[in-house]
C-alpha cells in the first residue's frame, strides 16, 4: 500500500507517517515502481503508536517500548507501571478540580447578584498566581 492508504488506514495524516518516520518509529520502505509501498506489518506498527499515544505514552517511551518488543518484558512492563502511576496522579488532580468546581458552582447558585465565585476564583490576587488562588477557591 501506498503512503496514502497507510495514513488513511491507520487514521492519520501523510505528515503524522513522516513525521514517525523521522522519529525512527516507522521505517521508510525502499522505492518499488517509483512509490514506496508499505506492508500489513507496516500498518500493525502504526496503529500500535498511535494506542500507545492514546494510552498516554510519550513517543520516547514508544520509541523504547517499541525497541523492547517482546524481549524485555520486565522493562516493558516497568514504563507500563509508570504510565499507570501518571495517569493515577493526573485523575486524582482532575478529581480535586472537579470537587473544587462542583463547589464553586454551588456557590454560583446560591445567590443572583454579585460576581459569581467561579469567575472570582481565577482571579489572580495582587500577591499570588491564578493557580494559587484556584486552590483557595477549591478549599471553600
Amino acid at each position: 500500500m501506498k503512503i496514502g492508504d497507510l495514513a488513511r488506514a491507520g487514521g492519520v495524516s501523510v505528515e503524522t507517517v513522516r513525521f514517525y518516520q523521522r522519529r525512527g518509529l516507522l521505517t521508510e520502505p525502499p522505492r518499488a515502481e517509483g512509490a514506496r509501498r508499505y506492508t500489513e506489518g507496516d500498518l500493525e506498527r502504526l496503529r500500535s503508536i498511535k494506542a500507545a499515544q492514546t494510552a498516554g505514552f510519550t513517543l520516547e517511551e514508544i520509541a523504547t517500548l517499541l525497541d523492547l518488543d517482546q524481549n524485555d518484558r520486565a522493562a516493558a512492563r516497568a514504563l507500563a507501571e509508570a504510565r499507570i502511576a501518571a495517569i493515577d496522579e493526573k485523575i486524582a488532580t482532575l478529581k480535586t478540580m472537579r470537587t473544587a468546581l462542583k463547589t464553586l458552582a454551588a456557590d454560583c447558585a446560591k445567590g443572583e447578584e454579585g460576581p459569581c465565585p467561579i469567575l472570582a476564583s481565577f482571579a489572580p490576587a495582587p500577591d499570588q498566581g491564578v493557580q494559587r488562588n484556584f486552590r483557595r477557591a477549591r478549599n471553600v
